[in-house]
């Protein structure tokens, strides 16, 4: 079942997700933390989307029990027309390199909770990369550095863990798409993934 996750990304938000909102301070005792070397611990910004495993990072998804049938979000998952009733979802991790299906700018910021990070706002390259097992295509940022002329339909891309945003003890992460031919990602905070963006902001190139 190919189920192309961006037209539910904003829907997912509002849905039993829990979302952790940044607190600001003035920045005096991040730069004392600093100073120390005290690491900030990672936390996922939305829980229960992902792995929190930096080398090896995998979406959380669901699965119809004896079927090849794959969802993402699990808690946004639609239906098996060859299942009749209510079913059970097992959770799976997803595959975690996929092909670019389809790739694009977005020009303009996210909606909420997506944290600009930089002023002015600057542009940041979606993909939407279909996982060849689960016949899922799962929209996504780039990590910092790609552009859409880094890409094209058929890049192999692998799945990434990379900052959202930061306060004075907690590095919040997201998945990115990166490239397999590109250097481990840079760090972004304030830049946002793509359960945050819509399928209307890709276009797709065939």
């Amino acid at each position: 079942m190919l189920t192309v996750t961006g037209t539910v990304a904003c829907r997912c938000l509002g849905s039993g997700s829990r979302i952790r909102i940044p607190r600001w301070s003035s920045g005096t005792r991040a730069a004392a933390r600093e100073r120390v070397g005290v690491s900030k611990t990672q936390v996922p910004a939305v829980e229960g989307l992902f792995t929190m495993d930096n080398e090896m990072p995998h979406l959380i998804g669901g699965k119809v029990p004896g079927r090849e049938s794959y969802f993402f979000p699990k808690h946004l998952a639609g239906g098996d027309p060859a299942v009749s009733g209510p079913v059970e979802l097992e959770t799976v991790k997803l595959s975690r390199n996929g092909y670019v299906w389809s790739y694009t700018t977005s020009h303009y910021p996210p909606p909420p909770p997506f944290i600009v990070g930089t002023e002015p706002y600057r542009p940041i390259t979606i993909a939407a990369v279909k996982l060849p097992r689960e016949q899922l295509v799962v929209l996504g940022q780039c990590v910092l550095g790609v552009t859409p002329d880094d890409l094209e339909i058929g890049t192999e891309m692998e799945l990434v863990l990379d900052t959202l945003y930061s306060d004075d003890e907690h590095d919040y992460m997201v998945w990115k798409w990166s490239p397999v031919n590109l250097p481990a990602p840079q760090t972004g905070a304030g830049i946002r993934s793509d359960i945050e963006t819509t399928t209307d902001q890709v276009t797709r190139r065939l």
